[in-house]
């Protein structure tokens, strides 16, 4: 496979072809120093076979404190030294993204304005930035080559620039943020060509590489860059003294665009990356490009370098989230086991966290990311093997099963439907992972009985009860004659709607509801107690793209609106801010809305996921983990 040869960079050369890239894990400390969770979070990653491991951006500058555990590189000496050891042990390159957010920051924690090329505000916080004056633009580009000097002096093999997302870099070179009528105005390329040539001159020891990271597609066409000017804009900084370049996209107003969830397809800089690689070889500069955009599939990844067709459009692949899911995606492919590969569902509920709740990072799939240093081995062999009956086959008794069974311990899984997953194979993007698990058991050779609740078998088994939840208290009348009520598992599992408008009752604000509001298009009337639709779509970034779509497909919704009744007419709403009420005339309604455990099972001590309390496949698998441990 192409994806597993080496590749030369610069004066240096990483084993395999796929990059694991810098992005906001929270795992910093209080002085904005890296911390011994990130050296085993990128150590993790390298001895999983990634080919170069670039470390989360390190504000270069003071004025720059985007949120509140963002490393500063004058702190970062000592932690980058130690991700370099640990890194570089593994034959991978450890590379440091050095960053200033620009406008883009916050002054929450700096409590000082924020610095931009020109006073544009920021789109969420609507703060105006400071216009940055000559001695702030030249204090920036000397925080850049500081940085970069002091990266490579504590042993990393180079030094990344972020001109992608949340980038000053990228302001400075895109009209929609650069309205200056001065030398850094008139030609928008001159501070990021600073920032390189200073680098080149002063800042990168012998044989460190210097990359860029570049937004070639700021997606707003009327200002910004456009996929026609990027090959030009990467020649044109190649130039400067780059070793590589990584392809990326999105501006000030399309963040959630740059890591999109799962309803964006994957691969979506592919028609902008071929062009800038192709611009970057006819001008002389072979330097190896890189392809970033939801590249989660390996699949993919080896036919975007020519290794199916020799037609290659990239020189490596980015694959991030990929490698947060399954840190042993290369190895695994090394040994010829990529259905055993882990996938990343692109769910982007637990790995994206830049957020004020300061989460730390973790992949849903595997709880462990973010928490090498404080998670047990969860393999551990047992020393006293036992039967073990896991009762429900969903996320946590599909992984309890799993790892009771790497443990050791004799295990049976016990499904009363005919089917795996659970409601994670209905609703949601799990089913991708949950598929996963069904090829895992049939690997390991898992004995599941499916359409059973209980089993005749050894009085001295271990039960581990995972039955999920049921649907919730109904705080609303229902009339004898009222319309159908369905509840929503019962519409995935194929119970059928009839025709006309079809009532959802949102009282969680996520994405099942919203889900099946545009699938239904216009027959959706969407009722929600918040001042927007899919409130809870804000932490995957999918709030504002998700309410597109329901405008798109011509969603009904009713705002600030709780259900007080079902009646023969429809729903009966109550507005939650003046108590006003009104019918919605449906001919269903569906309850999108809370859900409670299962009851306990009688005689079972161990319980995971649901039958605990209903919350999200995360804390199913993690639960699962631990009562697996703990047999």
């Amino acid at each position: 496979m192409q994806l597993l040869s080496p590749l030369p960079v610069g004066d240096r050369t990483a084993p395999s072809r796929v990059m694991f890239g810098p992005h906001v894990t929270n795992l910093g400390a209080d002085d904005r120093s890296l911390t011994r969770r990130h050296t085993a979070y990128y150590e993790r990653r390298a001895r999983g076979g990634a080919g170069i491991v670039v470390v989360e951006g390190a504000s270069v500058h003071p004025s720059d404190w985007p949120y509140e555990r963002a490393p500063l590189a004058a702190e970062c000496a000592d932690g980058w030294s130690a991700i370099a050891a640990a890194v570089q042990a593994y034959g991978a390159l450890a590379v440091a993204s050095l960053d200033h957010a620009g406008g883009q920051g916050s002054s929450a924690y700096s409590q000082a304005p924020l610095w931009a090329p020109s006073r544009v505000p920021e789109v969420n916080a609507r703060e105006v930035p400071k216009w940055m004056e000559a001695d702030d633009i030249d204090a920036v580009i000397a925080g850049f080559v500081a940085g970069s000097a002091r990266a490579c002096a504590a042993g990393m093999d180079g030094v990344e620039i972020n001109a992608g997302q949340h980038s000053l870099v990228r302001q400075f070179m895109s009209g929609l943020t650069n309205h200056r009528d001065d030398e850094w105005g008139t030609d928008k390329l001159h501070f990021a060509r600073r920032v390189i040539e200073g680098i080149r001159a002063g800042g990168l020891s012998e044989g460190c590489v210097l990359g860029l990271r570049l937004s070639c597609d700021e997606l707003a066409p009327w200002a910004g860059i456009t996929p026609e000017m990027a090959p030009a804009i990467a020649v044109e900084l190649a130039a400067a003294g780059l070793d590589y370049l990584v392809v990326t996209r999105g501006s000030i107003y399309s963040v959630e665009k740059t890591r999109p969830d799962f309803h964006e397809g994957t691969g979506f800089n592919i028609d902008v990356c071929r062009p800038v690689r192709a611009a970057l070889r006819a001008a002389g500069h072979e330097i190896p490009v890189f392809l970033q955009g939801s590249i989660v599939e390996f699949g993919q990844a080896e036919w975007a370098l020519g290794g199916y067709d020799d037609d290659a459009l990239a020189d490596g692949i980015e694959m991030t989230r990929a490698q947060i899911a399954d840190p042993d995606l290369v190895t695994k492919l090394r040994h010829d086991a990529g259905e055993q590969v882990r996938p990343c569902t692109r769910c982007n509920q637990t790995c994206q966290v830049r957020d004020a709740r300061n989460p730390i990072v973790t992949c849903v799939g595997e709880p462990t990311s973010g928490r090498e240093t404080e998670d047990p081995d969860w393999y551990e062999p047992t020393s006293s093997p036992q039967t073990v009956n896991v009762i429900g086959a969903g996320p946590a008794g599909l992984e309890a099963a799993r790892v009771a069974l790497l443990r050791g311990h004799r295990v049976q899984l016990i499904e009363r439907s005919d089917a795996l997953g659970g409601a994670a194979a209905v609703a949601g993007p799990h089913g991708e992972l949950i598929e996963w698990y069904r090829r895992e058991h049939e690997r390991l050779g898992t004995p599941i009985h499916t359409g059973v609740m209980s089993l005749d078998d050894d009085p001295n088994a271990v039960w581990v009860q995972c039955t999920g939840g049921q649907p919730g208290r109904r705080d609303y009348s229902v009339a004898d004659d009222a319309v159908p009520l369905l509840d929503v598992l019962d519409v995935r599992h194929g119970a059928e709607l009839p025709e006309g408008a079809i009532v959802l009752l949102d009282l969680i604000g996520g994405p099942i509801a919203v889900s099946l509001a545009e699938e239904l298009g216009d027959r959706a009337v969407l009722v929600t107690q918040d001042n927007i639709a899919g409130n809870e779509l804000s932490r995957t970034g999918d709030l504002a793209p998700a309410n597109s779509r329901l405008a798109q497909q011509g969603v009904t919704i009713e705002r600030r609106s709780i259900v007080r009744a079902i009646t023969a007419e429809g729903a009966v709403l109550e507005d939650r801010f003046n108590g006003e009420r009104r019918t919605i005339a449906c001919a269903a309604v569906v309850d999108c809305g809370f859900r409670l455990p299962t009851d306990p099972i009688d005689g079972v001590a161990l319980r995971a996921g649901d039958a605990v309390a209903p919350r999200t496949v995360h804390e199913a698998i993690l639960e699962a983990r631990r009562v697996a441990h703990s047999i």
